[in-house]
């Protein structure tokens, strides 16, 4: 099992490569996570590098698609980092992205804290903690070279690949009372238009909500009030490139977009 020291040593050496856009073939043997629970201890000090309060989570491949893409098995968490976070409307950097792909999301913001406990939290349990909902776009990336083989733990440790995240206004809309599974954003990216599914995020992105939040409580996590949890793509990941703008519309939950540069 992975010391303090090497799991320090190894939340080190992926935050360098991600804050100099350069990239790693894998962690050295000493120091790389053999499991889930090694790779969520290295994530968990790179969230010490931050000078902010943590903005919130992602989920990893909730969908086929997105499995498919990073070859995992199931969904991993990562921890949205507050200087991640770029405005609707702005525009993001394409330095050291390799991966180089943009993903229309659903999120939700919490509004009230669920802490760890013994009994697992059912979906109806974790919407009642929501406050709002909002249309997102995330764009992740990977510090390995290869993110295709890096494995489970390394990809966790490696904050599932988070990168850089876009949130959306909240939705004015009644989400409560509509079917998120059926939802169906367009995505609008040069020039071609493209049909995105709720049924992609893991079923449901209320099902993909209380896997995050369980997933925290097995972790012995709390999920704040205030933070955002994005729930995985609902359209397999779309090839961007600078120069680009990427706009997803939610229909009545609303609309995002980012450019890049």
């Amino acid at each position: 099992m992975l010391n303090n020291d090497q799991i320090a040593a190894a939340s080190r050496t992926l935050h360098q490569h991600w804050h100099a856009g350069t990239k790693l073939g894998e962690l050295a043997s000493a120091m790389r996570p053999r499991d889930r629970a090694e790779g969520y201890a290295v994530q968990a000090e790179l969230q010490k590098t931050s000078r902010d309060k943590l903005f919130g989570w992602k989920i990893a491949a909730t969908s086929e698609a997105g499995q498919k893409h990073i070859n995992v098995a199931g969904p991993l968490a990562g921890r949205i980092l507050a200087e991640t976070v770029i405005a609707d409307g702005g525009t993001a950097s394409m330095t050291g992205n390799e991966m180089r792909v943009g993903e229309p999301e659903f999120a939700f913001r919490m509004a009230r804290d669920l802490p760890p406990r013994p009994t697992p939290y059912t979906v109806q349990e974790v919407l009642d903690a929501v406050g709002t909902l909002h249309p997102a776009i995330e764009i992740p990336d990977s510090r390995f070279a290869d993110f295709t083989s890096a494995g489970e733990a390394q990809l966790i440790a490696d904050n599932a690949c988070a990168h850089l995240f876009v949130l959306g206004p909240a939705t004015s809309a009644n989400w409560r009372a509509m079917d998120l599974v059926e939802q169906r954003p367009t995505i609008a990216l040069r020039g071609e238009h493209y049909v995105g599914h709720g049924k992609n995020v893991l079923g449901d992105p209320r099902v993909a909500l209380a896997w995050l939040t369980n997933e925290l409580r097995a972790l012995e996590l709390t999920l704040r009030a205030g933070e955002v949890v994005t729930t995985g793509t609902c359209h397999p990941p779309l090839p961007i490139q600078a120069g680009d703008v990427f706009a997803a519309d939610f229909g009545v939950l609303g609309e995002v977009s980012v450019g890049f540069a």
